[in-house]
């Protein structure tokens, strides 16, 4: 195979608080894929050649911007951080969220505007900062999710 299709996709893990490393790493190494796991501190994770570990300076961003600046056209990063998720869609990349929303050109905008809502309204008291819990549908939902986009990078979708 030549020409686009033909490169593989990266793997940007936002991997501080990342509840789906397994089931990345599944899909990376059925691809035989590199991932980036970046955090703020070191992480044991995987002995697969293909993980890069990458620790950042200590600091609210340092993770998002290493990932920012570095994940392109090829890159699929794996993060709960709408403003990251933005970014990443604005250097070319695709973005999952781990319950396997995929965040789109479309639907970013939207996402945005919602956590900025849910943000106004935990800080007036009208609701609790509470995430609903993270299930095995979840679970499964990213694995398909990410599973699909690899494909789709690989065909240059």
């Amino acid at each position: 195979m030549t020409g686009p299709a033909a490169t593989l996709p990266e793997i940007y893990v936002d991997a501080d608080a990342c509840p789906v490393k397994d089931e990345v790493m599944r899909v990376a190494e059925r691809h035989g894929l590199t991932v980036h796991m970046v955090a703020n501190s070191l992480m044991r994770y995987s002995t697969h050649p293909g993980v890069n570990f990458v620790v950042v300076a200590e600091g609210a961003d340092a993770a998002d911007d290493w990932i920012a600046e570095h994940i392109g056209a090829q890159g699929i990063a794996i993060t709960a951080d709408i403003p990251l998720a933005a970014r990443c869609l604005a250097a070319g990349g695709r973005a999952l969220g781990p319950t396997g929303k995929s965040f789109t050109d479309d639907s970013i905008g939207m996402a945005l505007a919602m956590r900025e809502l849910k943000s106004d309204l935990r800080e007036t008291g009208e609701i609790s900062g509470a995430n609903p819990s993270f299930t095995k549908k979840d679970r499964s939902r990213f694995l398909e999710t990410l599973e699909n986009t690899v494909q789709a990078v690989r065909r240059g979708a």
